[in-house]
């Protein structure tokens, strides 16, 4: 394997896409990343109509089931049961209180929030247009990376360079470390072991593993923003050479990285 197709595998294994920590203007009707998300997923309507045939057949069988019990809310709202016994999704009325400075989030706005809750909570009351929101910028608002708001120093060409070898190291360790956990499927476990023998092999299988560990909803071989969303954020303050990385990934700009993409040297 070329180390164009390693670079192109770990910027798989990576993040989705990047936001500059910089406040940027934005069109309020220019769709983000979470809504690409929701788009993807379409995850109130097609589990609000499995929880409606769930409910018909278990009242058929002689009792009611909770209606929230199959209905999954998009970040910032939870299910409360309507005046009609359904369940719907809605803002979250109140964020828990947090103390823990490392609960607080950097917005795509450069602004320090407690917490991800508070940020996606603002988020929602924004989009339903409600009196708790009438900040425009906030229709768009979203977590960019955990921690308080810093500066994100810019990528030299020198770190760009390196950043493959980086990250091959990094997924190895964290490979070498589940199995060592015993937290690997067997098949990862093959991948681990394999890799320990054959030094050919071993960033090869870390970037491999990490690849198939993501690609899970759907498995189609490529990654989505859904896919990559979760581990997003967490690594962004870490690793500053991640955002130009990945735009080169993604040269067609479709919101997925699979191995069609070119251009990650």
């Amino acid at each position: 394997m070329t180390w164009l197709l390693f670079g192109l595998l770990v910027c798989v294994a990576l993040l989705g896409s990047s936001v500059l920590a910089k406040e940027l203007p934005q069109d309020n009707n220019e769709k983000d990343q979470l809504d690409l998300i929701e788009e993807d997923d379409n995850l109130n309507e097609i589990d609000e109509e499995s929880n409606e045939n769930a409910a018909s057949n278990e009242i058929a069988g002689g009792y009611t089931p909770d209606p929230c019990l199959k209905v999954r809310c998009g970040a910032g709202r939870i299910c409360e049961v309507n005046d009609k016994g359904e369940g719907q999704c809605v803002c979250i009325p109140e964020c828990p209180q947090e103390t823990d400075d490392r609960r607080r989030v950097c917005s795509n706005h450069n602004e320090t929030w407690s917490s991800d809750c508070e940020v996606y909570r603002m988020r929602c009351f924004r989009s339903e247009d409600s009196d708790e929101c009438k900040t425009p910028k906030y229709k768009h608002v979203h977590v960019d990376y955990h921690g308080e708001c810093r500066d994100i120093p810019k990528c030299s060409e020198e770190e760009m360079e390196d950043f493959p070898r980086r990250m091959r190291e990094w997924l190895f360790n964290i490979m070498k470390d589940l199995a060592q956990r015993a937290e690997l499927d067997d098949r990862c476990v093959e991948l681990e072991q394999e890799a320990e023998r054959d030094l050919a092999k071993k960033w090869a299988n870390a970037v491999i593993w990490k690849f198939c560990d993501l690609d899970s909803h759907p498995f189609d071989r490529s990654v989505s923003r859904h896919e990559l969303f979760p581990i997003r954020a967490p690594l962004l303050a870490m690793e500053h050479c991640i955002a130009p990385f990945l735009d080169k990934c993604d040269g067609d700009d479709d919101h997925r990285i699979s191995l069609k993409n070119g251009g990650c040297a």
